[in-house]
Parts: C-alpha cells; sequence; structure tokens
C-alpha cells in the first residue's frame, strides 16, 4: 500500500445491495413514475418547465427543438438528449396523449412506427392547455429545489389546473414495478371533481356515473364494463378495446369491412403485416385484399371480402386473432407523498383536489402578501397628499435623500418603505386627477385584501374556486367521447340471463351430478310402476335427488364433514337418462370422501338472513350440532369444516332452521324422536356436537332428520320395500334429545326397515327412484292418514332385488295438465315389469301398539 493511501474493506454483498437500492429508488421516484398531483414524470416536468422558461407560449412563434432540447438538458436533465426530446415528441402526437400538450410543427412520427425527424428538423411551442399546468407557478404555489448542479431552481411538482394524471395517463417500468395509467375524457373528470368537492364521502359507484370510462385518443370501442369497473375500484384491470368497423360495397358488389380507427398503443402498420400473414397462413379466411387508405382525414384501414364469406364472422375473426381488438392492462401506480401507491379513481381525484387546494392556499397568501404591501405604499401617498406642502418643504430642506426619508419617517409616521416610496414619487402624480386614482386604488386594495382573507378563512370558497377553475376547463379544452363503450355478454351479470327455473338435482352413488328440468318429470297415481330415470353403469344407482332453483346455492356436505358451495346453474345439465359428470369436476371433494347432504340456501350475501338462520347436522350414531348460517358465508374452493366427526361415524343429514324448529330423528330400526331445536344451542364450525337420539343396538343407525316450523305437516315415513304413510305430526310427542324415541312405522320383513322420513303436505308431491334407476312421481294427496304406528301402504312396485334408493319432495308444485298421463304417453320397459310381482292390494295394520319411551 502505497503512502498515505487508506484502504476501508467493504462486504461486496453490502455494497451491491446498497448501490441496487439507490438506483431502485432513483428509477421509482426520478425516472418512472408520475406525480399523482400533476400526473407528470420529472422529464415531462422539466421539458414543460424549460419551454416555459423559453418563453414558448401557445401564441407565440415556433422555436426550434433542438433549442428547447438544448434550454432542458443544460439547466434541468442532463440525462441525454435523446431522452429529452422524445419525451417532447410523445406530448406532440394526437395518438399519443388524449390532450397534447405541445404544438409540434414538422414531422413528429406517425401511428404507423415512423419516427419523428431529428431535433433540428422540428419545430415546437406550448399547446394552450399546458400553460393551464403552469398557470400560477411564480407565486409561490410550488416547492422548488435545486437542478443537478445548485446552479438553478426547479418545481418538485406543477401548479397544474387540469387533472393530468386522469386526462392522459401514464406509463412506465421501475424497478420491481410498472405503471399503465388510462387517459380519461376531460369533461367527465372534471364532473367526477365537482361531484367529489360536493360530497367528499361519494363512493367509486357513484363517481362512475360521471367518470364512465377510459377515453382514448385513438378511439375504438371499449367491449366489456367489467375490466373498468374493477380499474376504477382498485386500480388494476383489463380493458378490452375493439376498433370500429362498418360494412359496405365496392363498385363491382363485394363486401368491405372498413376500420375507422384502432385500439390504442397499437402500431397500425405492423397490424396489417401481421393480418397478412395469418392470410397467407390460412388463419384468417375470407378475405382477398387488404388496403391502408389512411390520409389527412383520419384513419381508414379497408379489408376487401371474398363472394362467398360473410362480412361478420371475417369481422369476428379479426378481433380474435389480430390487434383489432387489444387489451389494456391498467396498472394505476402513483407517487403520493414520494411514495409508490396503487391508486383507484377516487385516489385519482381526492389527491388532485388536496394539490389545488394547496395550490389555491399557497396562491392566495402570495397575493395578499403582495395586496398588503401595495396597500402600506398607497397609505405612505396618502399620508404625503394630505400634508404636500409640509412634505415638499421637508424634502427641499433636506441635505440628501437620506436626511429626506428620516424627516419623513419622524414628522408625518411613515414607514422606511413608504418614505422612500413617497421620495420616488413622481411630481405628476401630485394633480387631483391623480389623487382620485391613489384613493380609488387603494380602496381597490383593501377590497382584495378583504377578499383574501375571507379566502383563507373558508374552506367551501376554497373548493368553490377549485370547482369554477375546473369547469372553467372543462368550457375551454373539453370535447366529446372518442371511444364508446358496449356492455358484452361477459359483464352481465349471469344470473340476469338464466331463468329462476326448478330443476331436479340428482347425484349417483358413485358421485355423478346433473341438473335436469323438472317439467321432464311427470306426474303418475300411486302404485304406478315408474319411468326410466338415470342411466347408470353397473352397481351404481342414484342416492341423492331433490329439488332446487337455478339461482340457489348449494351447501354440498360430505361423510368427513367438509361444505362446499356450488351454484345451481353451475351444475352441468342432463337429461333425465344421462349420466351426469363426476362431482369431483365442480368441487375438490377428495377421493376418499362421499357427498352425504346437500341443502338449498337462497343468498349469502343477506346479514339479516344468514345471521337468523342456522345449519343442523345429524350423524349416524345420534349425535346432532346447531350452527349459524353465518359461519358458511364465506365460500372457499377447497371447502371447510363444518363438524368435527367421531370415529367410527359419519354425517348423515344435513337442515337449514330459523332457530325455532322442531327436530324429528328418525332411527332405522322404525322409532323416531321429537324435540325443539332450542334443546341444541349454537356451536362453532370446528364443534362435534351433543347426543341427539339414542340407538336401539349397534346395528342401528340414524336414517333422516326433518325440521319442523308449525304442526301443520304431516311426516311421511318410507321402508326399503316401498312402502310408506302419513301420520300426524302431533301423533309424536315432543320429549328432551337423546331419548330413544317412539315408533313411526311397524317394521316387518314385508316392509323392511326404516329408510326416509320427512315433513310433507297435501299439495306437495314425491319423487321415489329405486336403486335400479326406475322414478315415479306421485301426489301426496293420494297418501291418507294414519297411524304412527301402522304399516303403511305401497308406494312402488319393486323386483324382489330390488330396494328404495333415495326419495325427494316437490314442495307446493300447481297442477301442470302437460305432466299428466293423459298428455304424455308412458315410457315402455316391458323387461322390468316382466320382472314385477303382481300388483298387491294396499294393506294397512291398525294396530296403534304403543311403545314405552326410554328420554
Amino acid at each position: 500500500m502505497a503512502e498515505g493511501e487508506n484502504i476501508i474493506p467493504i462486504n461486496i454483498e453490502d455494497e451491491m445491495r446498497g448501490a441496487y437500492i439507490d438506483y431502485s429508488m432513483s428509477v421509482i421516484i426520478s425516472r418512472a413514475l408520475p406525480d399523482v398531483r400533476d400526473g407528470l414524470k420529472p422529464v415531462h416536468r422539466r421539458v414543460l418547465f424549460g419551454m416555459s422558461e423559453l418563453g414558448v407560449n401557445w401564441n407565440k412563434p415556433y422555436k426550434k427543438s433542438a433549442r428547447i432540447v438544448g434550454e432542458v438538458l443544460g439547466k434541468f436533465h442532463p440525462h441525454g438528449d435523446a431522452s429529452v426530446y422524445d419525451s417532447m415528441v410523445r406530448m406532440a402526437q394526437p395518438w399519443s396523449l388524449r390532450y397534447m400538450m405541445v404544438d409540434g410543427q414538422g414531422n413528429f412520427g406517425s401511428i404507423d412506427g415512423d419516427s419523428p425527424a431529428a431535433m433540428r428538423y422540428t419545430e415546437a411551442r406550448f399547446k394552450r392547455i399546458a400553460e393551464e399546468m403552469l398557470s400560477d407557478i411564480n407565486k409561490n404555489t410550488v416547492d422548488f429545489q435545486p437542478n443537478f448542479d445548485d446552479s438553478l431552481e426547479e418545481p418538485t411538482v406543477l401548479p397544474s389546473k387540469v387533472p393530468n394524471l386522469l386526462i392522459n395517463g401514464t406509463s412506465g417500468i421501475a424497478v420491481g414495478m410498472a405503471t399503465n395509467m388510462a387517459p380519461h375524457n376531460l369533461r367527465e373528470v372534471v364532473d367526477g371533481v365537482c361531484a367529489y368537492i360536493d360530497n367528499n364521502d361519494i363512493t367509486i359507484e357513484e363517481l362512475m356515473e360521471f367518470v364512465k370510462a377510459p377515453d382514448f385518443p385513438t378511439g375504438g370501442t371499449i367491449y366489456g364494463y367489467q375490466g373498468v369497473k374493477s380499474a376504477f375500484e382498485t386500480g388494476r384491470g383489463r380493458v378490452v378495446v375493439r376498433a370500429n368497423a362498418t360494412f359496405e360495397n365496392t363498385p363491382t358488389g363485394r363486401d368491405m369491412i372498413v376500420v375507422h380507427d384502432i385500439p390504442y398503443m397499437v402500431n397500425k402498420a405492423s397490424m396489417v403485416e401481421k393480418t397478412a400473414q395469418l392470410i397467407n397462413e390460412k388463419k384468417i379466411e375470407g378475405i382477398s385484399d387488404i388496403r391502408d387508405e389512411s390520409d389527412r382525414e383520419g384513419l381508414r384501414i379497408v379489408y376487401e371480402l371474398k363472394k362467398d364469406a360473410i362480412p361478420s364472422i371475417v369481422l369476428n375473426n379479426l378481433y380474435k386473432y389480430t390487434q383489432l381488438q387489444s387489451s389494456f392492462g391498467v396498472n394505476n401506480v402513483a407517487l403520493v407523498n414520494g411514495r409508490p401507491m396503487t391508486v383507484n379513481l377516487k385516489d385519482m381525484i381526492r389527491h388532485f383536489v388536496d394539490h389545488r387546494h394547496e395550490v389555491i392556499v399557497r396562491r392566495t397568501k402570495f397575493e395578499l402578501e403582495e395586496a398588503e404591501k401595495r396597500a402600506h405604499i398607497l397609505q405612505g401617498y396618502l399620508i404625503a397628499l394630505d400634508h404636500l406642502d409640509e412634505v415638499i418643504k421637508l424634502i427641499r430642506n433636506s441635505r440628501d435623500p437620506e436626511e429626506a426619508k428620516k424627516g419623513l419617517m419622524e414628522n408625518f409616521g411613515m414607514s422606511e418603505i413608504q418614505a422612500k416610496a413617497v421620495l420616488e414619487l413622481r411630481l405628476q402624480r401630485l394633480t387631483g386627477m391623480e389623487r382620485d386614482k391613489i384613493v380609488k386604488e387603494y380602496e381597490e386594495v383593501m377590497a382584495l385584501i378583504a377578499r383574501l382573507n375571507e379566502i383563507l378563512n373558508s374552506v367551501e370558497l376554497r373548493m368553490q374556486i377549485i370547482k369554477n377553475e375546473s369547469l372553467e376547463m372543462k368550457e375551454r379544452y373539453g370535447d366529446e367521447r372518442r371511444t364508446q363503450i358496449v356492455h358484452s355478454a361477459d359483464d352481465i351479470d349471469i344470473e340476469d340471463i338464466i331463468a329462476d327455473d326448478e330443476m331436479v338435482i340428482t347425484i349417483s352413488h358413485e358421485g355423478y351430478i346433473k341438473r335436469t328440468p323438472l317439467t321432464e318429470y311427470r306426474s303418475q297415481s300411486r302404485g304406478g310402476v315408474g319411468s326410466r330415470g338415470a342411466v347408470s353403469k353397473e352397481d351404481d344407482f342414484t342416492e341423492h335427488l331433490f329439488i332446487a332453483t337455478m339461482h340457489n346455492y348449494l351447501l354440498i356436505f360430505t361423510d368427513s364433514g367438509k361444505v362446499f358451495w356450488q351454484k345451481v346453474y353451475g351444475i352441468p345439465e342432463g337429461s333425465k337418462t344421462s349420466k351426469g359428470r363426476p362431482i369431483q369436476n365442480l368441487i375438490n371433494v377428495e377421493k376418499e370422501d362421499k357427498v352425504r347432504a346437500i341443502i338449498n340456501v337462497k343468498t349469502l350475501e343477506n346479514v339479516d338472513y344468514i345471521n337468523n338462520n342456522f345449519i343442523i347436522m345429524v350423524t349416524e350414531n345420534g349425535t346432532i350440532k346447531k350452527t349459524s348460517l353465518e359461519a358458511f358465508s364465506r365460500p372457499r374452493s377447497n371447502g371447510i369444516q363444518a363438524i368435527t366427526i367421531n370415529e367410527g361415524d359419519k354425517l348423515l343429514n344435513v337442515r337449514l332452521t330459523n332457530g325455532s324448529n322442531e327436530i324429528v330423528i328418525a332411527l332405522k330400526s322404525g322409532r323416531a324422536i321429537r324435540f325443539n331445536e332450542e334443546h341444541v344451542r349454537p356451536m362453532g364450525r370446528n364443534a362435534a356436537g351433543v347426543r341427539g337420539v339414542t340407538l336401539a343396538d349397534d346395528e342401528d343407525k340414524v336414517i333422516g332428520m326433518v325440521c319442523l316450523s308449525c304442526s301443520d305437516n304431516n311426516l311421511l315415513v318410507v321402508s326399503e320395500k316401498g312402502y310408506g304413510k302419513r301420520s300426524d305430526i302431533d301423533d309424536y310427542r315432543v320429549t328432551n334429545r337423546g331419548g330413544k324415541g317412539v315408533k313411526t312405522l311397524n317394521i316387518t320383513e314385508k316392509t323392511g326397515k326404516l329408510v326416509a322420513i320427512m315433513d310433507v303436505s297435501d299439495k306437495d308431491e314425491l319423487m321415489i327412484i329405486n336403486k335400479s334407476g326406475i322414478t315415479i312421481r306421485m301426489p301426496v294427496s293420494d297418501l291418507r292418514v294414519v297411524g304412527r304406528a301402522t304399516q303403511g301402504v305401497r308406494l312402488i312396485k319393486l323386483s324382489e332385488t330390488d330396494e328404495i334408493a333415495s326419495i325427494a319432495k316437490i314442495e307446493n308444485l300447481a297442477t301442470d295438465e302437460n305432466l299428466s298421463e293423459s298428455t304424455e304417453p308412458t315410457t315402455e320397459i316391458p323387461d322390468i315389469e316382466a320382472q314385477l310381482p303382481n300388483p298387491e292390494a294396499p294393506e294397512e295394520s291398525q294396530s296403534e301398539e304403543e311403545e314405552n319411551d326410554n328420554e
């Protein structure tokens, strides 16, 4: 090491980290991102300020671009002349900025991607709207900072009477972040600013009534509103823009597609070239020729079609495969107080209004100081005029101006500033007419001071000034919207175009699900053979069958106690005989898990509804649990745990209740228990529940649960051999939960074990399906009410090897003549009928034997 040298070892990792962070912050703060207040990046701000300093106003002669670039480069922006010139050029291109800031003369490029002429050949000056960006900058309205060599000062932000960030947008790539902000219509933005000033609590949805969508300088049509809405609400969104096209005819009678504008930021020449390439590759057919007929009058691209081509189909293919349809990815990232933030529509308007408010306060204070200074001098003039002879005598007898100044201060109470102003007063101001002018000016200045103080003391007045100045900008520079808005089918709420029809939802034993219009199932009388239902593969049968409307939510519960969400219209539709689709294709059910229960929910958005309704769950071993519906109101794609299932148990049934229902739980052994829902306290999702019913033995299981809101309905029970009956609910006395219950069906070898229980009324209908796929639909009114301990009557004829698989209730169904047997022929199933036993006469057991109830 040489003498005098001092080498300090530095960790290279720390050095690189620090250097890269410094570089990143420099790019983010000083290059790539706009300020949320004036919407400008530093280079654009410096170009405008440099042009202002050079005096190239909108009503002054043009100056060479090289002169402007040199001014900006030498004083404010030492980053290369190309960066300055390119920025200035973009501000002069009508296809780049919605409201141009620079009035260019010469070749400033084209929408085809042609480069502008060199700066020595072009000239530029301000557009009038650009001067509004710098209005009052000399009235201490914004802060200044030293330039790169501390020799001059430059503004940190421009006063900006116009909301430039919204009306012109911007794009930029920083380190680790980027911004891409769309331009908007000045009239709409000003209306939004005024609406915000009138109501600071205005919602984004309400602001969107004023600021409807981006307004691109190249026109086009925004196809679909969902991306616009997302951009306004979150600051991020995808806006799809289509070119506007019309159909015309050639002189020879051929069809033409004529495009009058193209999406924003699309290179026209490149688009035409790529379209020609796609035509040559046969990816787009039906086009015989492409011509670019654009001129000074406007853009015009002609697609001449072949004789057999259909214009609408060709145009849709052009939208699909070419940049005639393009997407603008909105990413509203701007500097807020020096920090990058993603801002929504209301944020941008709020920050602009706050900035203008600060500008007006600082401008008013500056004007007040100047007015007070002038008033002070005018007061000195008036003092001198009131004592004119004495003042003249004092000045004449003074040895020098300093002595005269002191004399005026001592003899007439003037300040040093006033005395100096009086000494500099020209003799012509001493005439009578000039005196009147001084008095009048003094009165005007005092009135101005009063007005300025009033402004400083009133937020309402300052906000009104912002409104007035904004409306002035709207009147002076506002124009009609160029970009049209079309709501595509994708943006219409799908529920708005789906009829809320009743559907039969079926789920097979092996997990195949489908929905079928209820009208496909016709009514039959009791004891009928039924019609062919779902065609399933061997050993599979319909296990769940119920009725829901298209707009309902389905809460799907599995054996393991998990719950999944699915809209009914999201279930694939199938015919009565189709198999359906595996439920694993719709919800993320694990392979070893199985759907056990499904309930319909009208809505999950209504707070009163979800807080005042409950989910009641019962397991095969008799455990019952009650949980608020609110706990299931936040759908998740992977489902959530609804109940903790003990080992050896399974979730059996789920019901939706209002908190004051009565619960009836039926057992395989033919017994049932009735108790009030209030005996089951609400629990969290992860709880296991409490004892609901005591099983008769180890072979006994719970087969169903009914939740009753009133005692008008009857209880229907069905056995596995096809027998069933209706009983009065009052036949089942109310007990406490946990008991063994009472007999609900006289179980015999002929009836088989109990398989289903439900509450029904005369207006309802039943849909019964057996394991071989036969279905029958019958009115409940065909079944008369009998005692609870009777055997019941035959509901459906079964073969010796067949059993009931599932039963569903169709509530309050109106009579439909189209579903009667007289208008629809019965499906012929000779192979099934041949295997059926002879019909038996309905038989009923009149035994009303009561059993002891063990609580």
